[in-house]
């Protein structure tokens, strides 16, 4: 923890060693609320554990920390709370695969894999470290239909166009190349729920629309934010107001959108 303070109050202290920007100054205020939100994480770690609390993977065994990003929302459950009724809702199809594009340390992987234990679930990352992560949260629950791919490229669609296919892309921005049935016509026949990152290219969402929207319906779903939590334990609502906006905050810093895809 110490060690975490420092990097904190050094980083701060950088930012703001010139006459602060607005930017600047935000960009303190996110490293700041980065840091209480690593903390009241080893707080509901230490009275809750590592079990899923809600949300559709409830119950799965997560690890001690995220190889990407928040980590508090995924063990509250609440993490991408917009897309899990259409998810649910798409499982109930029988895919022989499920393709997660930019699966980090394998929330998703691993929770799909125990929701759907017929299914072939493919966790591709570039970054070894959460591919390792993924392999180890996979033990932690003890699926085996979990297959991995380090890098996917468009050719790598055509391997899985034989049967039904979901696809659930998180990859910061590189949905911009990957999802493009000019270069991988198998994606006309695939559902896909992607993230898109407007906050990186200005005006992806409606270019991905415009791509599949004579081979698929398409449901757009934008996300201000706001998280609607389950019953919570009884010390959470004990802690001071703002450490529990803290706890539900998924470290976004601009719009991401989600398009659910389904083909016609």
């Amino acid at each position: 923890m110490n060690t975490l303070n420092n990097n904190v109050k050094a980083q701060a202290l950088k930012l703001l060693a010139p006459e602060p920007s607005n930017q600047t100054l935000n960009n303190v205020l996110r490293w700041f609320c980065k840091w209480r939100s690593s903390i009241i994480a080893k707080t509901w770690i230490t009275k809750q554990g590592l079990t899923v609390y809600a949300g559709p993977f409830q119950g799965m065994t997560f690890l001690d920390r995220s190889q990407e990003g928040c980590h508090l929302p995924k063990l509250i459950g609440c993490y991408e709370q917009p897309i899990h009724e259409d998810l649910q809702r798409l499982l109930k199809n029988s895919y022989g695969n499920i393709l997660n594009i930019g699966s980090a340390e394998g929330y998703y992987s691993v929770g799909l894999a125990k929701m759907a234990p017929n299914t072939t679930v493919v966790a591709c990352d570039t970054n070894p470290k959460a591919v390792d992560a993924c392999k180890q949260l996979a033990a932690k629950n003890h699926v085996g239909n979990i297959e991995y791919h380090p890098e996917f490229t468009p050719g790598d669609f055509e391997k899985y166009s034989n049967g039904r296919t979901l696809i659930v892309c998180d990859i910061e921005g590189g949905e911009d190349d990957l999802l493009d049935p000019s270069k991988a016509i198998e994606l006309s026949g695939m559902d896909i729920i992607v993230e898109s990152h407007d906050c990186f290219i200005p005006g992806l969402t409606q270019k991905l629309i415009e791509r599949f929207s004579t081979t698929h319906a398409i449901k757009l779903i934008e996300d201000n934010g706001t998280r609607s939590l389950p019953m919570m334990p009884g010390w959470f609502h004990k802690i001071p107001n703002l450490d529990q906006l803290m706890c539900t905050w998924e470290w976004r810093s601009g719009p991401t959108p989600w398009l659910i895809m389904e083909a016609k």
